[in-house]
C-alpha cells in the first residue's frame, strides 16, 4: 500500500474518510477490486448451482476487471462451503452462492456453525428454479385435486420419491400434506436421480421434481405435470396451473441461488456487486444460458432479496419443526 504525505489537499481528503468511516473511505473509489475474487459453491463441480456460478462469474469478471475463481466447497448438506464464507475477511474477496439450502434450510435441521441471517449478508439473488408435482404416466388423477382426493381415501399409503430428508422436494411433499390435511408417504432417496429413475419406472408415482429435469420427462409423455410450485406458471410449462392456483393459496417452493458475502463487508463493495450482478442479469445471453437449466433470471433488488431470504428461513424453520426435523 501506498501512504501519501498528509499535507495539502491529500491530507485533507484523507482527513474527511477518517472522520466517516470505512464506507466513506470507499465512496471516494477506493481499489476494489485489487486482486482475484473467490466465488464458492457449496456443492460439488457440475451442478445447476456450479453451472451458475460459472456463467454468471464469468460476466462479473469481465465487469470488475478482475478472476472471479470458482472454489467447489461440497459436504455436510451446503455448510461447510457456508461457513468457510462466513468466517471469511469482511472484504469482498470471498462470496458465496448461497441457495434455499445454505440459507434456510440446513440451517434449521442443524447445527451449522453460522447464522444464515446474522453472519451472511444478501448481495443479490440470481436465478430460481421451480418444482414440477410430476406423476407416472399411468398414474389415476391428472391434478392436485384428483391426487388430494386419492390421498384422502387412503391415507398414509400414496407415496412420493425425494432427494432425501430435508431436502426441498422432500418439504414441498410435507408442506403440500399439511395444506390439504392428508397423510403422504415419504420415499426418500440418496439423490434426485435415482429418486427420479424410480418414479419413471413406475415404482413411486409422484415427485416435486426440479423443472430442469422434468419438462425433458413431461414433454416426451414419459410423466404427467400436476403442477408447479412457483408463485406463477412456468414460461416452460405454461399449461401447467400453480399448486396456489390449484386450491393452496401461498404455496410456493423453489430452487433459488443469490450471492452473499460476510456480513461486514463495506457498503461500498455490497453495493457495487450488488450492481454489477443486476445488470448481468438482465442481458439477454445470460437470461437465455439460465433458461437452457431450467431457471428464470431474479431481478429483485438487494433489499427486496434480503427480506425474502429472512421470510424463506422463517418457513422452513416451521416446516422443520412440524416435519420433526429439527434438531
Amino acid at each position: 500500500m501506498k501512504f501519501l504525505p498528509r499535507s495539502g489537499t491529500a491530507a485533507a481528503a484523507l482527513a474527511l474518510a477518517t472522520a466517516l468511516g470505512p464506507g466513506a473511505a470507499g465512496a471516494q473509489g477506493d481499489s476494489y477490486p485489487s486482486r482475484p475474487i473467490s466465488l464458492v459453491v457449496p456443492y460439488p463441480a457440475g451442478g445447476s448451482a456450479d453451472i451458475l456460478a460459472r456463467n454468471i462469474g464469468q460476466k462479473l469478471a469481465e465487469r470488475l476487471g478482475q478472476p472471479v475463481l470458482i472454489e467447489n466447497k461440497a459436504g455436510a448438506g451446503t455448510a461447510i462451503g457456508a461457513r468457510h464464507v462466513a468466517e471469511a475477511r469482511a472484504d469482498g474477496y470471498t462470496l458465496l452462492l448461497g441457495t434455499v439450502s445454505s440459507q434456510a434450510i440446513n440451517p434449521a435441521m442443524s447445527k451449522v456453525g453460522y447464522d444464515p441471517l446474522k453472519d451472511l449478508t444478501a448481495i443479490g439473488p440470481l436465478a430460481s428454479i421451480p418444482f414440477v408435482l410430476v406423476a407416472t404416466a399411468n398414474a389415476p388423477y391428472a391434478s392436485v385435486a384428483d391426487m388430494v382426493a386419492v390421498a384422502r381415501q387412503n391415507p398414509g399409503q400414496l407415496s412420493y420419491a425425494s432427494a432425501g430428508p430435508g431436502t426441498s422436494n422432500h418439504l414441498a411433499g410435507e408442506m403440500l400434506a399439511s395444506a390439504a390435511g392428508i397423510k403422504l408417504l415419504h420415499a426418500p432417496y440418496r439423490g434426485s436421480a435415482p429418486a427420479l429413475s424410480d418414479v419413471l419406472a413406475g415404482h413411486v408415482p409422484l415427485m416435486f421434481d426440479l423443472q430442469s429435469t422434468a419438462v425433458p420427462n413431461i414433454r416426451t409423455g414419459k410423466l404427467k405435470a400436476l403442477a408447479v410450485t412457483s408463485s406463477q406458471r412456468s414460461p416452460l410449462l405454461p399449461q401447467v396451473p400453480t399448486v396456489a392456483e390449484s386450491g393452496f393459496a401461498g404455496f410456493e417452493v423453489s430452487a433459488w441461488f443469490g450471492v452473499f458475502a460476510p456480513t461486514k463487508v463495506p457498503e461500498s463493495v455490497q453495493a457495487r456487486l450488488s450492481q454489477d450482478i443486476a445488470q448481468i442479469l438482465r442481458m439477454p445471453e445470460v437470461a437465455a444460458r439460465l433458461r437452457e437449466i431450467g431457471a428464470e433470471p431474479d431481478l429483485r433488488t438487494r433489499q427486496e432479496f434480503s427480506s425474502y431470504v429472512a421470510a424463506e428461513a422463517g418457513k422452513y424453520s416451521a416446516v422443520v419443526r412440524a416435519a420433526g426435523l429439527a434438531p
